[in-house]
C-alpha cells in the first residue's frame, strides 16, 4: 500500500509573530510562523483587513524568528532559527512573491537538541549582529554588514559558549552605536550537579549576564553578570542611544524589574492583580508576552499577563537614570503567543489558542480614570496593586483571523444532507472553545440585498471613464426592458444614462476611454461621453442572438450563424469590418479577452456552436475572421470566458504594472461540466484541458476581479470561483444559495465585490477569505471539548467537555496505583471489529485482544514491535489499523496473513491476561505498512470520502489546526511518477530553512511508503526553467506535471 499526503487546511496556530517592512516599501507587514510554515501577512491600513501574501512550508521546526534591518536600511530581513542546525536569513521579494534565502550558515547537527543553537535569537537593535543560542552551553554571534554592492554579508560565527549553563531568554541590548551587547537570563547548574545533598540545587540563583561583541577585537566577552532575586521568565529591551535609557526589563513571577549596568539602581514594581480574582491568589502571576512601540519622541511597552490583561509600561527618567516604572491597565484580550504593535496604529494579537485578532489602538490610555501604578508607591514586601478588569476601551477590534487550533476531535459526516460531508470539529480551550462546522467553500459576505420589480435575466456594471476606480452604473436586463441604476451613497434608478430602456439588453460595456455600448436584439447603441448616440441596426428580419464585447471591440452573431465584427478607431468611432463570417452552425456563446495593456485589440474570439465545438477565430487585421483552431466538446457549450490568469505582477521599464500570465479559455457545458484550456497567445492553439463537474445545471461563466487579478465565477446548481492564489489554481464553491447571473462590482465600501441576481433580488456580495478551503460556522462551548459522538438516529452531537485538572495529590497517587496493576501503561483507546478488540496504549502502541466467550476471558494474541505514544487510531479493515502518536507521526500497522487468533485452550490458565504481569509481549507481531512524520500532533483519524463520488481517504486533524488526508495510489505508474517528482524536488527545490526533507519526514521512524504531496505541489511555485528541467527528466511538459498534481487532489478532495 502506497499513500500520498495532502494538506487541505494548513495549521492555523501561530507560534511566533514579527513585524517590519519586509517588502521594502513603507507598508508594515507581519511574518508569522505556524510550526513548520512561514506566512507573510499584510494588514490593509485603510480597511484593517489582514491579507495573506505568501505561505511557505519549510519542512522543519521553526524555533525562533526575528526581524532585523541594517543600519540606515529601509528593508527588514528575516532571521530564522530552526531544527536544521543552520541559521538562515531570508529576504522577501515582492516582484516574485517569494522568500529568497540570502544566507545559510551551518553550525551544528539537525534536530531539536539541548546544546545545538536555534532555540533563542537576539538581534542588535542597530542591525549589526545577531546571536543564536541553544538551551544549554552554546551561543554564537554573527556579524552582519553590507558589501560594495549593498548586499547583506554575514561573518563566520564568534563563540560565546559557557558549559553547564542553562539559558532562559536572550535579547539584544540597545546601546546605540557602542559595541553590540546581548543580555541573557542564565542559570549555572555545575554546583548543583556535583552536590549530592541537593542543597546547592535549592540555592542556585538565576543570573542576568551581559555579553559584549567587541567589534575592534572581533570576539565576544562575558562583560558582567549578577544574580537575580526572583526567577525571571523573559526580558524586554529598553530603547537606548538617543532614544532612551537603554538596559532591560526583567519579567519574573509577581515582579517586573529594570536593570542596567553602571550606577543605575534596580527599579522593581509588582505586577498588579485582579480585584476579587477567581484564580488561586497564592499562585504567582507572570507576564507571558510583550510588544514595544517606539517613536522619535517616546516609547512604551505593552505586556500581557497569563490571564490576558495587558498593561502599558512606561519609564520615568532623570537625565539618563531611570527613576520609576509606571504600569497602567490597558485592556484585556485573549492570551497571546506573540503581540506586535504596528506603526500604522494596530495591535496584532497572535492568540495561544483560538482565533487571532487585529485591533486598532484607538487611545493610548493616557487621559482616562484608570489608576496608574508606580514602583515609587510604598508597598509592603509581598503586597501588590489591584485593578478592575473591564471590556475593551483603548482597543477596537478590526479583523479576526479564523484559527481552528487546537483541534481536539473531529468527525466527518453528512448530517445536513448536502451530498458533500461536513467536518464537525471540536476546538479551542476553556471558555473560548467552540464546535465548528466546516464546509468546503468560500465564505460570502452579503453587502446588500434589494428586491426588483420582476425576475431579471442579466446584470452588468460599467464605469463612466477608464480611469475611474469604481463602477458608475448597474444595468439590469428584464425580458422586455432594461433598468439602469446609478451607484453612489445609495443605489437609485436613473433615466438619463443614454441606455435604451424599452428593450432587453444582451451585453454592455465601457468602450474606449469614456463611451458606453449597449447591445440589444435589434442593434448596437454607442453612447458617447457627451450623450451623443450612434445606432447600428440589424439588417432585415435578422436579430442579434449572441455578442461579445470588450474595451475596443464588439462581435455579434445574427440569426443563422453570421458573425459581424466591429472595432473602435482612434477617433472613438465603431467601424464594421468589411466582410462578415458565416459559421457552419448556430452560435450558442462567444467570448473576447480583455484588451492587453498597450495593445489595440484582443487577438482572439472564441465561438461555441450547436455542433458541440468551440472555435478560435483571429481578429488580427492580417487574417481577420479566419479560423485558427477548434476543439470538440463532450456536450453543447453554454458559455465561454477567456481570462488571463496565474500571472505574477511584473513592472515594465516605464513602471507600468501589468501581470504576465497565461490565457485560459474556460468552457461551461450544458451538462454541468467546466473545462479549462490553455490558449496559446501566438498561434491560438488550444491545449492541456482540465475538467471539473460543478453541478446539475448548465454552467454560466462571468469574469470578475479578485486581488487585482482576473478570476472566473462559474454558476451551476452552486456557484464556484476559479482563481489563482499564491501560484496555485483554486476552484472553490461559494457557500451561498444558487445565483443566476453576475458581474464584477467595485465601489468604495466594496472594492472587489460581485453583483448577482437570484430570482427577483439583486445582491451585492464580497469574498474576502480567498485561499481558505473551508468556511466555518462556530457554536460556542463553555469548557474545553474532549470528544463527541454523533447519535445515529437523531443526528444529535453528544459532547464531553472538561476543564480544571482538580484531583488532590492523594487521589492522583491512588489512580496511578490502579493503573499500574493492569495493562501495559494506560489505555488511550479501544476499537472493536468482529471478535477482536484493538487496544491502543499511551506508550506501547497497539495490542490485539480476543474475547473468549466460554471462559469469559480476554486474551492477547498480537502486538506491535515499536513503542508508540498513541493519541488516536482508526480501523482500516479486519487486520489493519492506522494510528497517530503524540510526536506527530502517523503509521499503519497490519497483522500478517498467517496470524492466528484462535488461541488454543491452556489448562494452566496462564494465557489469561491479568496473570502475566507486565507484558513481555505477545507471540505474534504486527507489520508496519507505513510511517510518516506530519510534524504536528494528530488527534483524530477517520477513513471517509470527502466529495460525492470520490474515493476513500484517511483524514487527519492536528493540534495546530491543520487538516490533511492520506490517499492511496490506484496504479503503479502513478506511484512511480510521483516518487520521481518528489525525488527531483528534494534536490532542485530544497526546503527554505535548510532542513533535509527526507530526514524531516523521518524524524522518529524512517518514512515508509508515503509520498509528500506538499513537497510535490511546490512544483508550481518553482521558477519556469527549473520546472522545465524537472519535467523533462520525467519525459513530460510542465503543464502535464501540474495537471497530474491537480488530478490526484481533485479525485479525493478539493
Amino acid at each position: 500500500m502506497f499513500l500520498y499526503n495532502l494538506t487541505l487546511q494548513r495549521a492555523t496556530g501561530i507560534s511566533f509573530a514579527i513585524h517590519g517592512n519586509f517588502s521594502g516599501t513603507k507598508q508594515q507587514e507581519i511574518v508569522v510562523s505556524r510550526g513548520k510554515i512561514l506566512e507573510l501577512l499584510r494588514p490593509d491600513p485603510n480597511t484593517g483587513k489582514v491579507h495573506t501574501l505568501l505561505t511557505v512550508e519549510v519542512f522543519g521546526v521553526i524555533r525562533s524568528l526575528m526581524a532585523f534591518r541594517l543600519t540606515g536600511g529601509t528593508k527588514d530581513y528575516i532571521v530564522v532559527g530552526s531544527d536544521s542546525g543552520r541559521i538562515v536569513i531570508l529576504e522577501y521579494q515582492p516582484s516574485k512573491n517569494m522568500f529568497e534565502k540570502i544566507h545559510q550558515e551551518t553550525f551544528g547537527k539537525s534536530g531539536c537538541r539541548r546544546i545545538v543553537p536555534g532555540q533563542f535569537l537576539a538581534v542588535d537593535p542597530k542591525g549589526r549582529a545577531v546571536m543564536i543560542s541553544a538551551i544549554e552551553k552554546q551561543k554564537l554571534v554573527y556579524i552582519l554588514n553590507r558589501d560594495a554592492a549593498a548586499r547583506l554579508t554575514i561573518s563566520s560565527p564568534l563563540e560565546a559558549h559557557k558549559a553547564n549553563t542553562l539559558v532562559y531568554h536572550v535579547v539584544g541590548v540597545d546601546v546605540g552605536f557602542e559595541n553590540p551587547m546581548f543580555a541573557c537570563l542564565e542559570m549555572d547548574y555545575e554546583e548543583a550537579d556535583n552536590d549530592p545533598t541537593g542543597e546547592a540545587a535549592a540555592n542556585t540563583q538565576q543570573t542576568l549576564t551581559f555579553y559584549e561583541l567587541d567589534l575592534g577585537l572581533n570576539h565576544v566577552v562575558r562583560k558582567y553578570s549578577e544574580p537575580l532575586e526572583e526567577h525571571g521568565n523573559f526580558l524586554i529591551t529598553v530603547p537606548g542611544g538617543s532614544d532612551g535609557p537603554s538596559g532591560v526589563l526583567i519579567c519574573s513571577e509577581n515582579y517586573i524589574t529594570y536593570k542596567n549596568f553602571g550606577d543605575q539602581p534596580d527599579i522593581r514594581c509588582p505586577i498588579p492583580r485582579r480585584r476579587n480574582d477567581l484564580d488561586d491568589p497564592e499562585r504567582g502571576m507572570i507576564f507571558v508576552c510583550s510588544a514595544t512601540h517606539k517613536t522619535k519622541s517616546m516609547f512604551f511597552f505593552l505586556a500581557q499577563t497569563e490571564q490576558g490583561d495587558i498593561f502599558k509600561i512606561t519609564l520615568e527618567t532623570d537625565e539618563d537614570m531611570v527613576t520609576e516604572i509606571r504600569l497602567k491597565y490597558f485592556d484585556t484580550v485573549p492570551v497571546a503567543a506573540a503581540m506586535c504593535v504596528l506603526k500604522t496604529g494596530f495591535l496584532f494579537v497572535a492568540s495561544e489558542f483560538g482565533n487571532h485578532y487585529l485591533y486598532q489602538i484607538a487611545h493610548l490610555g493616557d487621559d482616562d480614570e484608570e489608576p496608574e501604578f508606580s514602583s515609587a508607591m510604598p508597598l509592603e514586601e509581598g503586597d501588590t496593586f489591584f485593578f478592575q478588569p473591564r471590556p475593551l476601551k483603548n482597543l477596537v477590534l478590526v479583523d479576526e483571523l479564523d484559527s481552528l487550533s487546537p483541534i481536539l476531535f473531529c468527525q466527518i459526516a453528512d448530517l445536513a444532507n448536502e451530498d458533500t460531508p461536513q467536518l464537525y470539529v471540536a476546538c479551542g480551550r476553556g471558555p473560548r472553545s467552540s464546535l465548528r462546522v466546516l464546509r468546503h467553500g468560500l465564505e460570502v459576505s452579503e453587502m446588500a440585498v434589494s428586491e426588483l420589480p420582476g425576475n431579471p435575466n442579466a446584470v452588468w456594471t460599467v464605469r463612466r471613464h477608464i480611469e475611474d476606480e469604481f463602477d458608475a452604473y448597474i444595468i439590469v436586463s428584464f425580458v422586455n426592458a432594461t433598468l439602469v441604476l446609478s451607484i453612489g451613497e445609495t443605489v437609485e434608478e436613473v433615466t438619463d444614462s443614454g441606455f435604451l430602456g424599452t428593450t432587453p439588453t444582451l451585453s454592455c460595456s465601457l468602450l474606449g476611454d469614456d463611451a458606453l455600448v449597449q447591445v440589444y436584439p435589434d442593434g448596437i447603441r454607442h453612447i458617447r461621453a457627451d450623450k451623443r448616440v450612434n445606432e447600428w441596426k440589424t439588417p432585415g428580419k435578422k436579430t442579434i442572438v449572441k455578442c461579445a464585447v470588450n474595451q475596443r471591440q464588439v462581435v455579434i452573431a445574427l440569426t443563422g450563424g453570421e458573425l459581424v465584427y466591429f472595432e473602435m478607431d482612434p477617433s472613438g468611432q465603431l467601424n464594421e469590418y468589411t466582410e462578415r463570417k458565416e459559421m457552419s452552425a448556430d452560435v450558442v456563446c462567444m467570448s473576447l479577452a480583455n484588451v492587453p495593456p498597450g495593445e489595440q485589440r484582443s487577438r482572439f474570439l472564441a465561438v461555441g456552436l450547436v455542433d458541440n465545438t468551440v472555435r478560435i477565430i483571429s481578429l488580427d487585421p492580417s487574417d481577420c475572421l479566419q479560423p485558427l483552431s477548434m476543439q470538440a466538446l463532450p456536450a453543447q457549450p453554454e458559455s465561454l470566458c477567456i481570462v488571463e490568469m496565474g500571472g505574477t505582477e511584473k513592472q515594465d521599464e516605464l513602471g507600468e504594472r501589468g501581470s504576465i500570465g497565461f490565457l485560459y479559455l474556460n468552457i461551461g457545458l450544458q451538462n454541468g461540466v467546466l473545462l479549462r484550456t490553455v490558449l496559446d497567445p501566438v498561434t491560438g492553439d488550444l491545449s492541456d484541458t482540465r475538467t471539473r463537474y460543478l453541478g446539475s445545471r448548465p454552467v454560466k461563466l462571468f469574469r470578475v476581479r479578485m486581488q487585482g487579478q482576473e478570476a472566473v465565477l462559474a454558476m451551476s446548481s452552486r456557484s464556484w470561483l476559479s482563481y489563482s492564489y499564491q501560484s496555485r489554481f483554486h476552484l472553490t464553491p461559494l457557500s451561498y444559495e444558487t445565483l443566476e447571473f453576475a458581474s464584477g462590482f467595485a465601489s468604495e465600501q466594496c472594492p472587489e465585490g460581485i453583483v448577482a441576481i437570484s430570482t427577483n433580488t439583486l445582491r451585492i456580495l464580497a469574498l474576502e477569505k480567498l485561499g481558505a478551503v473551508f468556511n466555518q460556522v462556530a457554536f460556542p462551548l463553555q469548557y474545553t471539548p474532549r470528544k463527541f459522538v454523533i447519535h445515529p438516529e437523531s443526528n444529535n452531537l453528544i459532547i464531553i467537555e472538561t476543564d480544571h485538572n482538580a484531583y488532590t495529590e492523594a487521589t492522583k497517587a491512588q489512580r496511578k496505583q490502579q493503573m499500574a496493576e493492569h495493562i501495559a501503561n494506560y489505555i488511550s483507546g479501544i476499537q472493536t471489529i468482529g471478535h477482536r478488540v484493538i487496544v491502543s496504549d499511551v506508550q506501547e502502541s497497539f495490542i490485539w485482544v480476543r474475547y473468549k466467550r466460554n471462559e469469559n476471558q480476554l486474551i492477547i494474541f498480537a502486538d506491535d514491535t515499536y513503542p508508540r505514544w498513541v493519541t488516536t487510531a482508526s480501523l482500516l479493515d479486519y487486520d489493519t489499523v492506522a494510528g497517530a502518536d503524540k510526536f506527530g507521526n502517523i503509521c499503519v500497522v497490519r497483522l500478517p496473513p498467517n496470524t492466528n487468533d484462535e488461541v488454543d485452550e491452556d489448562p494452566t490458565g496462564n494465557k489469561a491476561l491479568w496473570d502475566r504481569g507486565l507484558l513481555n509481549g505477545a507471540s505474534q507481531k504486527a507489520e508496519v505498512i507505513m510511517n510518516y512524520h506530519v510534524g504536528e500532533t494528530v488527534l483524530s483519524l477517520q477513513k471517509t470520502t470527502l466529495i460525492p463520488g470520490g474515493s476513500e481517504s484517511l483524514v487527519y486533524t492536528t493540534l495546530s489546526g491543520g487538516i490533511g488526508i492520506l490517499v492511496p495510489f490506484t496504479s503503479h505508474e502513478d506511484h512511480d511518477f510521483f516518487q520521481h517528482v518528489e525525488m527531483h524536488l528534494r534536490s532542485e527545490h530544497p526546503p527554505l530553512c535548510g532542513r533535509d526533507h527526507l530526514s524531516f519526514r523521518s524524524y522518529y521512524f524512517p518514512v515508509k511508503n508515503v509520498i509528500d504531496g506538499d513537497l510535490c505541489e511546490q512544483f508550481n511555485s518553482m521558477e519556469p526553467n527549473k520546472q522545465k528541467n524537472v519535467s523533462e527528466e520525467l519525459d513530460r511538459t510542465p503543464p502535464e506535471v501540474s495537471k497530474k498534481l491537480e488530478d490526484i487532489r481533485t479525485r479525493y478532495a478539493f
